[in-house]
């Protein structure tokens, strides 16, 4: 597996990875997919030879504040450290930032692996975090 910069929006690969996990209401507009990837501040691929099987997707001023926008990995690498990987990557190119966030299901599943990787929840840290439903 090897992660880089992903810098070539291809629709075909990027329909295929995000459908592989669901995420239909971003295939469903996939002009407006296309225009968040290249408004994006960085966004990063795991291949396994030319298959794209992971992307993590970033926004954000990427000196005072960097959100994860997206993170997945085609179910069938799931549990291969992938999405681990893409995160550390990105932990490590924002170093310097004070805050990186990311909102994510509330299941015990995706609060066991962000805690995994360092991060907690915002009321552990004296914020809290809102949403325009």
């Amino acid at each position: 597996m090897e992660i880089r910069e992903h810098k070539t929006y291809q629709e075909d690969e990027i329909r295929k990875l995000y459908a592989s996990v669901g995420w239909t209401a971003y295939t469903d507009d996939m002009e407006t997919l296309k225009n968040g990837f290249a408004n994006s501040l960085l966004t990063l691929a795991a291949y396994n030879g030319e298959k794209l099987v992971g992307l993590i997707r970033t926004v954000g001023d990427g000196h005072t504040i960097v959100f994860i926008q997206d993170v997945l990995v085609d179910p069938e690498y799931q549990r291969e450290g992938i999405g681990s990987a893409l995160i550390q990557a990105v932990l490590e190119r924002f170093s310097h930032v004070r805050q990186i966030e990311l909102a994510t299901d509330n299941t015990p599943k995706t609060i066991a692996f962000y805690k995994s990787l360092g991060f907690c929840e915002m009321s552990e840290v004296g914020c809290r975090g809102f949403m325009k439903a």
